[in-house]
């Protein structure tokens, strides 16, 4: 029976998903994926224009998943909780192939085109809900500068991970100051301490 519609849309993404797994974005090609859907280029590009969108579509499908709004009682607790999982996930298989879009970005001008086109999906609204039980309204661009200075430090680093004192600095430094204005951002570092020292005095009484 000839597939048609969703059905074969969901055999080639299941197709592009697999060859990005076994051979990362680099390996990605219209011709293996058609072959591995069994149907033809046409197929594909009736849907997508390019491999770089078709590589980022079949991505975004497999690194759907739930994530949990932190809720650590204080806006920066909150930022780094999100950034570290973000930086959790880009240290991982999945991770692994966010990176060689990154990387492939650099020579690849469709390819950043579309993720550029996609800078504030995926995220800007779990972002934007920390904010504003905080009381502050941004953009989603404002919103999501933390994971565009993430995303750039596993660009230029081109390490597995980032560490932890580079995340520490893109929330104190830049993030916090930028959403909440420099006194602010002091006020949430103090605010942050003092439920540390209170934890400690807790667990040792």
């Amino acid at each position: 029976m000839r597939r048609r519609g969703q059905e074969l849309e969901r055999a080639i993404l299941k197709a592009a998903q697999d060859e990005l797994l076994e051979s990362g974005y680099a390996g990605l090609t219209m011709e293996r994926v058609a072959e591995r859907a069994g149907t033809n280029k046409n197929a594909l590009y009736r849907r997508w224009p390019n491999r770089a969108a078709l590589g980022v579509a079949a991505y975004a499908e497999l690194a759907v998943t739930r994530t949990v709004i932190p809720d650590t009682g204080s806006l920066r607790g909150d930022v780094l909780a999100l950034l570290r999982a973000a930086n959790s996930h880009w240290s991982s298989p999945l991770g692994e192939i966010l990176r060689g879009l990154l990387s492939g970005a650099a020579d690849d001008p469709e390819l950043l085109a579309v993720l550029h086109s996609r800078a504030t999906d995926g995220g800007a609204g779990m972002w934007q809900d920390v904010l504003r039980r905080a009381g502050i309204e941004v953009t989603p661009r404002v919103a999501t500068v933390a994971i565009g200075l993430l995303r750039n430090e596993f660009v230029t680093r081109g390490a597995p991970t980032v560490p932890d004192e580079v995340l520490v600095e893109i929330v104190d430094e830049v993030y916090l100051p930028l959403v909440t204005g420099p006194a602010r951002a002091v006020d949430a570092r103090i605010e942050q301490n003092g439920q540390v020292d209170r934890a400690r005095q807790e667990e040792q009484a």
